[in-house]
């Protein structure tokens, strides 16, 4: 893990923190489509990680999900760690967007590396910075944008994080992540790749224009 470390964190964690992030923390291999954070949930550690992606979403009262961002390797949740700080439950759900591999660090640590390390508190700030942008896109997103717009932005984001302009999801899936219908979604794909946009396929979608 160390090792893992030293190649994706070395540039910004000096050599004292990175053994103490290899001491206590858990690596983790976790597969695709896996939920890491559930709303409700009490935060006991923090994902920092070292590859893949993960997307965080948000639950209106009625349980439809509308997702908020992605955070991939060199990130960590704001969210998270705002939990984390207040031991307070999750507001958000996490699922892992690709295969991912991360190290869960515990919460006891967060406040102690603040005051220790200098590097971790620039990481945590720079954090919560990163993601009050995505915050502020998101909400730009949808109150802005007409949906044909935000499902083409949704695609060529899942197209980036995945690192593939082919990208594998369904119809029904997209729907649910843009908290519409699965029909409006349909005819908006169709659209899209009349206009020389995407390519569909079967449960795959290709993104021409990005």
């Amino acid at each position: 893990m160390l090792q893992a470390l030293q190649q994706h964190y070395g540039y910004l964690f000096e050599a004292e923190l990175l053994q103490e992030i290899n001491n206590v923390g858990t690596y983790k291999d976790i597969p695709e489509g896996i939920t890491l954070i559930e709303i409700g949930d009490y935060i006991k550690s923090m994902p920092l990680l070292v590859s893949g992606a993960i997307k965080i979403l948000r639950e209106d009262k009625e349980g439809d999900a509308l997702i908020l961002y992605f955070i991939e390797q060199g990130d960590t949740c704001a969210m998270t760690l705002s939990c984390c700080s207040k031991s307070s439950k999750s507001e958000i759900r996490a699922i892992t967007e690709t295969d991912t591999k991360l190290i869960m660090i515990p919460v006891s640590k967060m406040d102690e590396w603040l005051g220790k390390y200098k590097s971790w508190q620039q990481f945590v700030l720079q954090s919560y910075q990163n993601r009050m942008s995505e915050l502020l896109e998101a909400i730009d997103t949808i109150a802005f944008l007409k949906m044909d717009q935000r499902l083409f932005k949704y695609l060529k984001d899942k197209a980036m994080v995945n690192h593939n302009d082919m990208i594998h999801v369904t119809h029904k899936e997209i729907a649910k992540d843009l908290h519409t219908s699965r029909v409006v979604i349909s005819r908006l794909l169709k659209t899209l790749e009349i206009n020389g946009k995407i390519e569909l396929h079967r449960n795959n979608i290709k993104i021409i224009d990005l």
